[in-house]
């Protein structure tokens, strides 16, 4: 599997995760907008974020487009 793809099915496996959390109120709407903070779901938004760039990065990079 390529590292595009590696990346994508981690982020697909975040999505699940993220929705488990939500439907089962683990978090505040403050914590649901805090992306600077420490909170778990900070990092785990930072951490989507990041491979979201990644993943947008290499399409670009196989097509010879750029963003």
């Amino acid at each position: 599997m390529s590292d595009k793809q590696e990346m994508i099915k981690q982020m697909l496996e975040m999505q699940k995760r993220f929705i488990e959390l939500e439907q089962a109120g683990e978090f505040s709407a403050e914590e649901y907008y805090d992306s600077d903070g420490d909170s778990e779901l900070a990092k785990f938004k930072r951490t989507y974020d990041e491979l979201a760039t990644k993943v947008v990065d290499l399409a670009h990079e196989e097509k010879g487009s750029r963003r």
